[in-house]
């Protein structure tokens, strides 16, 4: 949790160079959106603002999906020049199955993948090029933060998940040489995706599964993290998508414990590391069934005053936990320009066993949905939430749709 923070030169270490290398590479840049006609536009027009001087823009849309494709239309006729459109007419769909779509048209060395409401910063390509330049990486994971940390209880506590994962746990995996990488703002050679035959199209969590086939095969993963440059979204806007969307997660993952490649990891402690990890949603799940069978004892059952002591021992680590969570919620407010008020830290607080309980009761039902061999991907609705109010589409933009644009079925 807080491997980054370990001394000052292990905070510098993690970041991007502040004076990037000239440009070496062309990227490709896979955008795979499914009902995005309120974000994906803007953010297809961000993307093309990039400083780099090479890439192409790849936006993928599915045959049945007509409001995301005329956006996306409309955004490759403003950049003729960068964006391509590619329809998907697969079914069922998912996110993986599209990227492989993409994938086939794909003419840069380098494939990043972003999602369908990113804020990308414009000089991401140029130090994701200078760090591939002097790290010899095979892949590099950028930076995700999710910004609407006031929207709701949840999303507090969701907002700080991202900045530790992102600013911290990630870099502990890349150093122990075994990463799930992250589902957007990653990117990787060619050759490699080459050699993976691109992404799993039946895996739910088909990011963690690449990062495990490549961990596996002695990939060199680099992560770096600068505040400046991290890739910014929005929490899910409803409870409901927030469960839905942690299901798919924890069923993708124990798909991947299932599938077994982290088995060929070539050290004993690299697989210790996968198995925890993998096996996180059945920890999860016991844990959801224990709080009913704890409560009936809480109420119920007498025990002795030395057994019931050492019933308190968690919440030892509990506390600890805590604190590092408000000093990460203060850093978050710093770094990133928020006012963090007195009632979030409070929201903090209270909202600890709630969302507990909560992805407890997202675990239960991902091994629910694996027992039963139900892997139908469930999307996560996008508002938009964490951008200015700014128009999702120039006012001085064409409307005409298509030209320019390349469209491939």
């Amino acid at each position: 949790m807080l491997h980054a923070w370990r001394s000052a030169d292990d905070l510098r270490a993690t970041q991007f160079s502040s004076s990037p290398r000239p440009a070496r590479h062309r990227f490709t840049l896979l955008v795979p959106g499914r009902h995005e006609e309120e974000v994906m536009g803007q953010t297809l027009d961000r993307l093309a603002q990039q400083d780099h001087p090479d890439f192409e823009i790849i936006a993928i849309v599915g045959h049945d999906d007509p409001g995301t494709e005329l956006v996306v239309r409309q955004a490759a006729a403003r950049h003729p020049d960068l964006i391509k459109v590619v329809v998907d007419d697969s079914v069922p769909k998912n996110k993986p199955k599209a990227l492989n779509r993409a994938l086939q048209i794909a003419t840069g060395d380098i494939v990043g993948v972003f999602d369908a409401e990113d804020e990308v910063h414009p000089g991401l390509l140029t130090v994701v090029d200078s760090k591939f330049q002097e790290t010899g990486a095979d892949v590099v994971q950028g930076g995700v933060q999710l910004m609407n940390f006031e929207t709701s209880w949840w999303s507090l506590r969701n907002v700080l998940e991202y900045y530790f994962w992102f600013r911290s746990r990630l870099h502990f995996h890349a150093r122990s040489k075994f990463i799930p990488l992250g589902g957007n703002t990653v990117f990787v050679t060619r050759d490699r995706l080459s050699w993976s035959k691109g992404w799993d199209d039946q895996c739910l969590a088909e990011d963690c599964e690449l990062g495990v086939r490549l961990s596996s095969d002695g990939a060199k993963v680099v992560v770096a993290y600068n505040p400046e440059y991290v890739t910014r979204e929005e929490t899910p806007p409803t409870l409901k998508s927030l469960y839905k969307q942690r299901t798919r997660w924890n069923q993708g993952f124990l798909q991947v414990l299932g599938k077994g490649e982290w088995k060929a990891l070539p050290t004993l402690r690299q697989r210790m590391y996968a198995r925890y990890l993998l096996n996180m949603p059945f920890l999860q799940a016991a844990t959801g069934l224990l709080i009913p069978i704890s409560l009936v004892f809480i109420l119920l059952v007498k025990v002795p005053t030395p057994v019931a002591l050492l019933t308190f021992l968690p919440l030892v680590p509990t506390i600890i936990t805590l604190v590092a969570e408000a000093a990460g919620l203060t850093e978050f407010g710093r770094v990133y320009g928020k006012k963090v008020r007195v009632r979030d830290y409070v929201r903090l607080v209270l909202g600890l066993v709630p969302y507990q309980v909560f992805l407890a009761a997202a675990a239960v039902r991902s091994v629910v949905r694996q027992l039963r061999g139900d892997g139908s991907w469930e999307k996560t609705e996008h508002t938009g939430a964490h951008r200015d109010a700014a128009p999702a589409t120039p006012s001085a933009a064409p409307t005409l749709v298509g030209a320019g644009s390349e469209v491939t079925r």
